[in-house]
């Protein structure tokens, strides 16, 4: 028998409710056909519930768009005709250090040695690098980097942490050069346990390092300041090329004449989606959807126009949005509110656009991304994105139906008694009889 011919005992989706152990008040589902949008299954479907990163389809749906499938991250240097550099950034999530080199060096070799100064065009994005009713005790998460229009190497750094003789304390190092004070008190021991902690209102250059180290380990830590640890870049940037200038790095718009290109970096739009709905990358997720409200409104990216944004873009698609509150582009804050009959109402809608067989690609199969050890019964099959925060678990998408059809479907479960792994597993069973019933 196969795997997917067992989940034909599978039970229908009230039956699947009854016996998941969790209270059927904290969940909510909406199953639709894709073919005309028929209601196939509603359970609280107009409850309004934190989705989690499930939002991240909503956001980066209607930011795709506003920019367009052919979009670029595009990072450009001039020059002025007065011998001075101007640096357009972009916001691009996947510009590295690496990239600043490229930059720097073109300049030399276009004979740019002694810039009279060195302009920086910010203006992409605003200044708000966290998103509202993140939690202020996620600051070391390294999935919850800070974003800006200085994005840069992820906004994250790395701490490596070798052992040395048994009691005495560890050696902690950055593998890129970054102002931070490590307060060790890491001894070498018989395992890996090391806590992190670092006080932001007080001493955010400060992260306090405990525990024991038993073999090398490697930490991923979130840059408190993308901006100062851009700044320092670009000057490891200027050094290396040989470029000699020691000035300030001066915020100003890029001038509309008397300038030259030097040289630019791009990014496509592809890659930042596949990073957020297979990775569900929350810093691209917030920089896209900023982006993308700042072109629509021909300004600077803030929340207020990528707000804007999507609730013109429901209203010219006849989506009612009187029950969702969105607070990020990412889905991290636990101030989102979705209901599962917009989410499937939402997927419904994307079937009937031009270009809908890539867009489904997006979304992880079993096996993928975030799908990577789940459901690989359904492989090729199912297309989904997953959210999880504390107390809540949710999964919306598609799934090819073991009577051929299309179906939309969201879950979203909100429960604080239940582990994660009971939800996850609740949401198969949920998955598995759709499958079978429709």
């Amino acid at each position: 028998m196969t795997a997917l011919a067992a989940q034909a005992k599978t039970p229908d989706i009230n039956s699947a409710l009854s016996g998941i152990g969790i209270n059927k008040n904290a969940i909510a589902i909406s199953v639709k056909n894709t073919s005309g949008g028929k209601v196939l299954f509603s359970h609280n479907q107009n409850l309004p519930i934190n989705p989690a990163s499930t939002q991240k389809v909503i956001t980066a749906t209607v930011a795709l768009d506003t920019l367009g499938k052919d979009f670029e991250f595009v990072t450009t240097l001039y020059k002025t005709t007065n011998n001075e550099l101007q640096l357009k950034l972009s916001a691009d999530p996947g510009f590295t250090k690496g990239n600043l080199s490229d930059l720097m060096k073109t300049a030399k070799e276009k004979n740019i040695i002694e810039p009279k100064a060195f302009y920086i065009d910010d203006y992409v994005m605003d200044s708000v690098e966290w998103g509202e009713g993140w939690q202020w005790d996620d600051d070391l998460n390294p999935l919850m980097p800070k974003f800006s229009s200085y994005n840069i190497d992820r906004n994250l750094l790395t701490a490596v942490i070798d052992p040395s003789s048994k009691g005495a304390p560890a050696n902690i190092k950055l593998t890129t050069f970054y102002p931070v004070t490590f307060m060790n008190m890491v001894t070498s021991g018989n395992e890996n346990s090391i806590e992190l902690s670092r006080s932001n209102h007080i001493s955010p250059d400060i992260i306090n390092v405990s525990g024991t180290i038993k073999e090398r380990a490697s930490y991923i830590i979130p840059v408190n300041s993308p901006k100062r640890y851009f700044f320092i870049k670009l000057d490891e940037a200027i050094r290396s090329a040989k470029i000699e200038y020691y000035g300030q790095f001066i915020q100003r718009k890029t001038p509309s004449a008397n300038i030259y290109l030097v040289d630019e970096i791009k990014h496509p739009i592809s890659g930042t989606l596949k990073d957020i709905f297979k990775n569900s990358n929350n810093m691209a997720a917030e920089t896209l959807f900023k982006v993308a409200g700042g072109k629509y409104v021909n300004n600077t990216g803030a929340l207020k126009n990528s707000l804007k944004m999507f609730d013109e873009y429901c209203k010219k698609n006849g989506l009612k949005r009187d029950d969702i509150k969105i607070v990020d582009g990412s889905g991290v804050s636990k101030n989102n509110l979705m209901t599962a009959d917009f989410m499937t109402d939402f997927l419904v809608l994307q079937t009937k656009k031009e270009g809908f067989d890539d867009y489904i690609k997006l979304f992880p199969t079993a096996g993928e991304g975030t799908l990577q050890n789940r459901m690989l019964y359904f492989k090729d099959i199912i297309r989904v994105k997953t959210g999880t925060l504390s107390d809540v678990s949710s999964i919306c998408g598609y799934i090819k139906t073991r009577n051929g059809n299309l179906v939309a479907f969201d879950i979203m479960i909100n429960d604080a008694k239940s582990a994660p792994s009971e939800k996850k597993a609740a949401e198969e069973q949920i998955i598995r009889a759709i499958y079978n019933k429709y």
